[in-house]
């Protein structure tokens, strides 16, 4: 197992893929600190000030809205080698599919891991920066700043785990984004819209980030627009359990349904 989560960095690193996915962090964290920079009080419609507990939250809370790119980055690394055929040398080499597809797994979280929290380094820099040119104090104490980009950090972990396990199922690479990006940025978003659905909207993936990332300005949103209350979300524990628990079905699924069709 060992060689084969090496021969999988050895993949990730000489592939334009983790060029990429360093550029996205990069710009991901600084995008954090642009906003600061620029006041979310300008925004339109206006956000609470950054030097408020509301406003530093929804600035850390837009990262781990983010957290859907590295799961399109895993979701591409394991579809593409359907897409260029690959996954036949990869066969061959290791025989038992569910071994190189474990190693997959491991490898690309461990990837999604070094990405949330190249991220979350970043925009803690930029951030804090941002308010000393300002010359404004964060609304949170530095301690609870610095736990919520860890927590987003190990959300983008976990994501990446999610768009492998795609990626692995439905092995179609343009059809597997499209499920990914859609479904995280657009049919969860409509859910919480609809009256007696949104009650499920706290146990959902996007819900579950929110609850764990402490980010309820979308749900808030949605309920200003909607007149209607909204609805609570899960602890924060809670929310890190079940998105957890949604990775490791999506996990087992993945190394066991392909063990019974073609590759090919």
């Amino acid at each position: 197992m060992t060689t084969l989560i090496s021969a999988e960095w050895i993949r990730l690193t000489s592939s334009r893929i983790w060029l990429w996915g360093g550029v996205a962090a990069l710009a991901s964290g600084a995008f954090i600190g642009l906003l600061a920079l620029a006041g979310p009080e300008n925004f339109d419609p206006p956000l609470p000030p950054l030097d408020t507990a509301e406003g530093t939250r929804v600035l850390l809370g837009l990262l781990g809205f983010l957290a859907c790119l590295p799961a399109l980055f895993g979701t591409a690394a394991v579809a593409s080698e359907y897409r260029h055929g690959t996954v036949t040398t990869t066969s061959l080499f290791a025989p038992r599919r569910w071994t190189w597809l474990t190693a997959k797994l491991l490898a690309y979280t461990g990837a999604g891991l070094v990405y949330g929290f190249l991220a979350a380094a970043v925009a803690a820099a930029a951030l804090f920066a941002a308010a000393a040119i300002d010359g404004v104090t964060l609304g949170l104490p530095v301690g609870v700043v610095l736990s919520l980009l860890a927590r987003v950090a190990l959300t983008m972990a976990v994501y990446t785990l999610l768009g492998v396990a795609i990626g692995a199922l439905l092995r179609n690479q343009v059809a597997a984004m499209a499920v990914v990006g859609g479904y995280l940025y657009a049919v969860e978003t409509a859910l919480t819209m609809i009256p007696g659905v949104k009650a499920l909207y706290p146990l959902l993936p996007g819900g579950a980030t929110a609850a764990l990332t402490g980010f309820t300005y979308l749900a808030d949103a949605v309920a200003g627009q909607t007149g209607e209350p909204a609805v609570p979300l899960l602890s924060a524990p809670a929310g890190g359990a079940v998105l957890v628990g949604y990775a490791l079905v999506a996990v087992a699924i993945a190394v066991l349904a392909p063990l019974r069709r073609d590759i090919t």
